[in-house]
């Protein structure tokens, strides 16, 4: 699904905030050196988000429990989980100048229990027409996400049955629930307790 900006002000998935510090040193340093391999804007996205989910492991993969959520932190520490990564890749293509933003799903286990919002980034580089959504979580066995700006290759499809949802609203910056629970967990175990089950309504609006 193509998701729908929340704004109508183009030049948010370009900006740079706290959270997405794209002008910070490290942040604009590794943009240069994924450039110089990939110098025009697709294959610089392909190579920013091979680069956030190759080499930036999944916090709950690794068992890493320190919690990271502004973009030139993650890349620093080199560990995330979902959110913070794709906050390190929408900081990584801002930086070279391709529009990227924010957009979520919600997944639960198999038999529907402990939902999750799970984030995801979506890309509009120059010549493109729509916004493709990209998930840089990390692969692992029984996940396959790709790169892809025509056929979706997310780690999960929503399986409607068990609650789950793509939801429909692309941000310029982390929804206020999202961004709150990284900001206070103590550490990742403490993250799983305050990270939202659900977007609210109000913030698809």
């Amino acid at each position: 699904m193509e998701p729908i900006p929340q704004t109508a002000d183009a030049t948010a998935f370009l900006a740079a905030d706290e959270v997405i510090d794209h002008e910070h040193p490290l942040v604009r340093a590794t943009a240069a050196r994924l450039r110089a391999e990939a110098p025009d804007p697709y294959a610089y996205a392909e190579a920013a988000y091979t680069f956030v989910r190759d080499t930036i492991p999944h916090a709950a993969d690794s068992g890493d429990p320190r919690v990271t959520w502004r973009a030139s932190d993650v890349l620093e520490l080199r560990t995330g989980i979902c959110h913070a990564k794709a906050h390190a890749l929408t900081a990584l293509l801002r930086a070279e100048g391709i529009p990227a933003g924010l957009c979520y799903q919600r997944l639960t286990d198999d038999d529907g229990t402990d939902p999750v919002v799970h984030g995801l980034v979506a890309i509009k580089p120059p010549g493109h027409d729509r916004w493709a959504r990209q998930d840089p979580r990390g692969n692992k066995p029984g996940v396959d996400a790709r790169f892809s700006l025509r056929e979706e290759r997310l780690a999960w499809v929503p399986r409607p049955a068990l609650g789950e949802r793509d939801y429909p609203g692309l941000y310029a910056a982390p929804p206020a629930v999202v961004l709150t629970a990284l900001r206070q967990a103590a550490d990742r175990a403490h993250l799983w307790r305050l990270l939202p089950t659900d977007l609210p309504e109000r913030e698809e609006r």
